[in-house]
């Protein structure tokens, strides 16, 4: 398992990214030629088969083992009211999916995937990022291999989501300093917040780009500075997935924060990654641009925990169904083109 011990190992994992299995793509091209299909007729389902196979490195790649791992987190931030929930919220929801009774808890269900909670330290929120850096270094490498821990041989697909009242702030943040912009074109509403509190919201991203914008010289240094516990695990998470070759099903807006400062400094980060969906919240759309990402979805889902995510493997499973469960033309005696 990759473990991140000094802000360098973060910068060597992106630098060093495994590719796709070239043969493996090839093989299961061939197959999809063979099915009892025109070519190209089942559109991206099709493209996705193809992209299991190559993270897989199998013709026929399969969701045997497919983990959804939700990260909690508090934020410094959120006792400035960015959310229109309180802080206590977050170890509240904690114990409802520790209960099962949570939206994603229904939805990993109903979608035949493992579902993994770590609650990070939620009695001590993070730093507000309007005046102080997110975490210490050692906070933030500690995350990040809290988020690499959730990986591990044998998942095909893994589903990084969050819980953290707060944390559209510090992810429109993320995005802001990754790929241009200020507050106004990232922020959203999160959990609803409008009018004079989303206003404030935006003065206090600025301020946030304004106090540490210099400073975010590196992947890490980004997350390290304006993120959150959370979303530093989740990067964790993503980077150590694409070290063991698990692809990757991303939720919303925050996810989606997770990977923004990896993709700024490697862009290749992203190609491990399918986007799940397009959530409500605005910002979201302009990021999936930024990372070059086409969702499979767009339901007007806002909600995190994975959620949107979790509904997506429902097109995954169809995918690799059709992929494998389909006959040739050779095996049902039909006339190909």
């Amino acid at each position: 398992m990759i473990r991140f011990d000094t802000p360098g190992d973060v910068v060597a994992a992106l630098a060093d990214l495994p590719a796709p299995d070239a043969r493996a793509i090839a093989a299961a091209q061939d197959r999809q030629a063979q099915l009892t299909k025109p070519a190209g007729s089942l559109g991206r389902l099709e493209e996705v088969a193809l992209f299991l196979a190559g993270w897989q490195g199998r013709d026929r790649p399969r969701l045997d083992r497919g983990r959804v791992a939700i990260f909690a987190g508090n934020h410094g931030i959120a006792a400035r009211g960015v959310s229109a929930f309180p802080p206590a919220v977050t170890a509240q929801m904690v114990a409802n999916f520790e209960a099962g009774g949570a939206a994603i808890n229904a939805l990993a269900r109903a979608a035949g995937l493992e579902l993994r909670i770590v609650a990070i330290d939620l009695d001590r929120p993070t730093g507000d990022i309007a005046e102080a850096p997110a975490m210490s270094e050692a906070e933030c490498l500690d995350a990040l291999n809290l988020g690499a821990a959730s990986v591990e041989a044998g998942l095909d697909l893994i589903l990084p989501g969050e819980m953290g009242i707060g944390n559209s702030t510090p992810a429109a943040a993320l995005c802001a300093a990754s790929f241009g912009g200020d507050a106004s074109d990232w922020a959203g509403p999160g959990t609803g917040v409008a009018g004079a509190a989303l206003a404030a919201k935006r003065v206090l991203i600025d301020r946030a780009l304004d106090q540490h914008g210099g400073d975010c010289v590196s992947a890490f240094e980004t997350l390290r500075r304006l993120g959150g516990r959370e979303i530093a695990a989740m990067a964790g998470a993503m980077l150590a997935a694409r070290h063991a070759r698990v692809p990757v099903l991303l939720d919303g807006f925050i996810a989606c924060s997770a990977l923004a400062p990896l993709a700024r400094w490697q862009p290749r980060i992203v190609d491990h990654c399918l986007a799940g969906h397009v959530s409500a919240e605005p910002g979201h759309q302009r990021l999936l641009r930024h990372l070059g990402l086409a969702p499979l979805l767009a339901l007007g889902l806002r909600l995190g925990e994975g959620s949107g995510a979790a509904v997506a493997a429902g097109i995954v499973r169809a995918a690799l169904a059709a992929h494998d469960g389909m006959a040739t033309f050779a095996e049902a005696g039909v006339s190909g083109a």
